[in-house]
């Protein structure tokens, strides 16, 4: 078994591929148990916006592949083009370059470290982390320290938040005179409502699934909480809609937002929808009056200042590269352990085979000197036979290169 990491991000599949695939963490947990039941030993399922991705110990990726697009009752053909498989090393290069922000759509952005320390828990609390799993998902997370501390790869990023707010104000010119609404409470949607905040708009609303939950975030912003029951009937109030919800079906539909624009006698509304899978229907996107942007949208905004974190970057992906070469070295003397085991027993019973021989000849009255002599020569006979037996039977190159070894193991000089 080796470690494979099979995924779909934002440079390998459009939107509308990754919603398809993606896991919500209510079901992350089932998921996991279903896929180690008989897929994998290990497993770990990172699920974003702009990726979702399998971190297994297995024998091979194959039947992770078919997993995943059973899981999700598709057919693999249409998956499958638009995936990735790594393994090794390069999945644990892959691991490090994520968690750092080297992968993301925003190049050095800090999100997507929280993201994947959640994914990495609720694994853990199911059980399907193993000691593999684990050592790379701690070594993920130092590296991520390490590169975040020693490098400036953060610096000039423009978050997702950032970026609908500078949208907006392309439309709006100053949006003060706007009512932004929100939709969801969750991390996404907390930043967002913080970068707006800033900008000091008409007012602030936040529409979830739960009150409770929904004027908690409002009471920070100094805005107010509806349920998503009351949108068909307010969103024609507002000028800025931002949603980022878990919810596996659309929520803001092509019909109501046809009616919040007549209602709004075709006044625009500019929506960003963070989520995935889309929270808005795409067919919004075609309304005259309507501004729809979805995460892969944002990507040219984004990207401002790109110029200046491409140093930053180059430094990452060093210490980066270091720490991979670590951490395979660790692998590797993980992988010689079994055989470690094996050769130290072997040599235990040979050593316990003499030594009952010896007390034997000792107790048959033979003097403990020569009892010792006959103990030492057999054990000296026994462990050299089999590597002089080896370069005795060995030819040309095969016989040059174990004499090598045999000098290396045993430190032979002359």
């Amino acid at each position: 078994m080796q470690l494979y990491t099979i995924g779909v991000n934002h440079t390998t599949a459009p939107i509308a591929i990754r919603e398809n695939v993606a896991f919500s963490d209510t079901n992350l947990r089932h998921a996991l148990n279903d896929l180690t039941a008989k897929n994998a030993a290990e497993a770990a399922i990172l699920s974003t916006c702009n990726r979702t991705e399998i971190y297994v110990r297995s024998v091979n990726a194959e039947p992770i592949m078919h997993w995943l697009a059973k899981y999700h009752r598709l057919d693999i053909h249409n998956v499958q083009p638009y995936t990735y498989t790594l393994s090794g090393e390069n999945s644990v290069k892959h691991a490090f370059r994520v968690a750092s922000g080297l992968d993301s759509m925003v190049l050095g952005e800090q999100q997507i470290l929280g993201q994947f320390k959640q994914s990495v828990k609720i694994a853990q609390d199911a059980g399907t982390l193993g000691t593999l799993l684990h050592k790379l998902f701690q070594r993920t997370f130092e590296v991520a320290k390490e590169v975040r501390t020693n490098t400036d790869i953060g610096g000039s990023s423009i978050s997702m938040a950032a970026a609908a707010v500078k949208l907006a104000q392309r439309i709006f010119g100053n949006i003060s005179e706007q009512k932004v609404l929100f939709i969801g409470a969750g991390e996404m949607i907390e930043l967002c409502a913080n970068h707006f905040a800033a900008q000091r708009p008409k007012s602030m609303t936040i529409a979830n699934r739960t009150l409770e939950r929904g004027t908690d975030l409002a009471e920070k912003i100094g805005g107010q909480a509806i349920l998503l029951h009351d949108l068909p009937a307010r969103l024609s109030e507002f000028d800025i809609v931002i949603t980022s919800t878990a919810s596996q079906l659309p929520i803001v539909g092509l019909g109501m937002v046809e009616r919040a624009i007549r209602a709004r006698r075709h006044r625009p509304i500019f929506m960003v929808d963070l989520a995935v899978p889309r929270d808005v229907e795409p067919e919004v996107a075609q309304l005259d009056d309507v501004f729809l942007y979805t995460v892969d949208d944002l990507a040219q905004v984004v990207n401002d200042g790109m110029e200046n974190r491409q140093a930053a970057a180059l430094e990452a992906e060093m210490i980066v590269n270091s720490r991979v070469a670590t951490f395979m070295h660790w692998l590797a003397k993980r992988d010689a352990v079994p055989t470690i085991k094996a050769l130290r027993d072997q040599a235990e019973a040979t050593r316990q085979t003499e030594l009952d021989k010896a007390i034997k000849l000792i107790q048959k009255g033979e003097s403990p000197e020569k009892a010792l002599e006959a103990l030492s020569n057999a054990l000296t006979n026994k462990f050299l036979h089999a590597p002089s037996h080896a370069l005795n039977q060995a030819h040309g190159d095969e016989h040059a290169k174990l004499e090598n070894i045999l000098k290396q193991l045993y430190q032979i000089k002359f």
